[in-house]
């Protein structure tokens, strides 16, 4: 097991909930083998599993936000029926210049920018929302946009940053971007407060961009996530915004417009500017992607469908949008989603839209992502419970999907359990789209300890088939990915 080796941190002030309990800091970047095991870990698991999180390395000054902690990354990787997990700090320029100084120096969400700089200046990189794997590296990125930081899978040890081409240098690109596995493509979306305010591009197998275009907005926006399909990619322009004169002032404040449109930008995945078709949609606001196709309609005409969770748009008594409440949901981190779906016409122009469920309350949406892209059936989803205090969302059980029935069939354990997103994880030698497993953390707050969940993906209702006991404690996290015992052999000669 590694050892802490930064400063003493048992006078630190605790100054609200989102660093106490399991949401807490733990500091130790560890490697621990043999991991012990409640059932017995299937022996045709094998590959790794890896998520990003929140873990502030100083304590902060001034009001803390979970979405502020420096990232870490948590990987778990299964070999012939054993564990082993190693967990590392994504080694950020704004980590190195805190630690340089002995401090915290950089204002976290919730602060007020210093004057004259715009919340893209000031705040820190903290690469903590998503880890994905591509060109035989993981990828660790972070929501409000910045650099992507390039991660070793089998030490964890931070590589550098992914600016190896000059268009990427200073670009402020998303957490949420897309590798297509069939072409090795990376597709990402940066967004900013500056025109163009998006761009758009596609990194190779290789590692060279092949394309880089700007995708012009009307102003400032707040995407979150992206969709692709084998000949197009789905950008997003919502009616949420932050106000422009708070921005100015240093300050986020956030706008819901019911009278601006949804927008879907499709582009031709290798497109150009003049190539933008825009769909219009109801107003709404969504984080994540569950996944998008190309679809063939009765008329032979082409479609692409995209499946997501956007929040239930909430109503006044006369049915008006109540606009208050959906703000606050958004900004105390409120859980209230349904799963939805958008169709695009590309022959005829015309948009359908509508719920798939509005029952079960899900978000975290995770896929067999060989099937990205391309018509799916299945989806696995958090659970998401009603939360108990404000800023901390409950993530509370697992969902799966059908979309070709409609059905769904959750797994909840009951009180005291906090799951974090599970990437679908194949089978060895599996042929069909749901043979395999789903594999997350989960915090047991009954012995008060984490866990890793192996759960049969053919049937989440019987719950986990084995369940690892983690000897240190894994803080609440966001995003997570599953990366194949295959692409860590070849990376590993590569």
């Amino acid at each position: 097991m590694g050892l802490d080796h930064f400063p003493d941190r048992s006078n630190w002030f605790v100054p609200n909930a989102s660093m106490r309990d399991a949401y807490a800091p733990n500091h130790a970047e560890s490697f621990i083998q043999d991991l012990e095991v409640i059932g017995e870990l299937p022996s045709d698991l094998n590959g790794m599993y890896v998520r990003n999180g929140p873990n502030p390395a100083h304590a902060p000054h001034g009001r803390y936000h979970w979405f502020d902690g420096d990232g870490m990354l948590h990987a778990v990787r299964f070999q012939g029926g054993k564990a082993t997990y190693r967990n590392k700090f994504v080694e950020t320029d704004g980590l190195q210049e805190e630690r340089a100084a002995g401090q915290s120096v950089w204002p976290g969400l919730k602060e007020r920018m210093p004057e004259g700089k715009l919340p893209d200046d000031a705040m820190k990189n903290v690469s903590n929302t998503d880890v994905t794997f591509h060109n035989g590296k993981l990828y660790s990125m972070w929501y409000r946009g910045g650099a992507v930081y390039t991660v070793d899978p089998f030490t964890l040890n931070t590589l550098g940053k992914l600016e190896h081409d000059p268009r990427l240098v200073g670009l402020q690109i998303s957490a949420h971007s897309r590798v297509d596995e069939s072409t090795g493509e990376f597709m990402f979306f940066a967004y900013g407060n500056r025109a163009p305010y998006m761009h758009y591009g596609v990194i190779g197998a290789d590692g060279a961009v092949k394309t880089f275009i700007p995708v012009p907005l009307p102003g400032p926006r707040l995407p979150h996530d992206c969709a692709v399909t084998p000949n197009y990619t789905i950008l997003h322009d919502f009616p949420l915004i932050n106000n422009p004169e708070a921005l100015k002032q240093g300050r986020y404040s956030l706008e819901f417009h019911q009278d601006w449109p949804t927008r879907y930008a499709v582009i031709p995945r290798h497109g150009t500017t003049d190539q933008i078709r825009w769909f219009e949609f109801e107003p709404r606001y969504m984080l994540h992607v569950a996944n998008a196709w190309e679809e063939v309609n009765a008329r032979g005409e082409t479609e692409i469908v995209m499946i997501g969770t956007p929040y239930v748009m909430p109503r006044d008594y006369d049915g008006s949008l109540d606009v208050k409440r959906l703000l606050f949901t958004v900004g105390t981190q409120g859980t209230d989603y349904e799963l939805y779906q958008w169709r695009m016409n590309l022959v005829t122009g015309e948009t359908k839209e509508g719920v798939v469920d509005d029952v079960l309350n899900s978000e975290f949406p995770m896929i067999n992502t060989a099937w990205q892209g391309r018509k799916n059936r299945f989806s696995y989803n958090v659970l998401m419970g009603r939360p108990r205090t404000l800023e901390q969302p409950r993530f509370s059980g697992l969902v799966k999907y059908d979309f070709d029935t409609g059905g769904a069939v959750a797994y909840h354990p009951g009180e005291g359990f906090w799951f974090s997103e599970a990437p679908f994880a194949p089978r060895d030698g599996a042929t069909e789209e749901d043979d395999g497993y789903v594999v997350g953390f989960v915090w047991n707050g009954l012995a008060e300890r984490s866990e890793v969940w192996v759960t049969d993906a053919r049937d989440v209702s019987k719950g986990p088939v084995a369940r690892v006991i983690m000897p240190v404690r894994v803080p609440h996290g966001f995003h997570s990915c599953w990366v194949r015992e295959a692409q860590l052999q070849a990376a590993a000669v590569a």
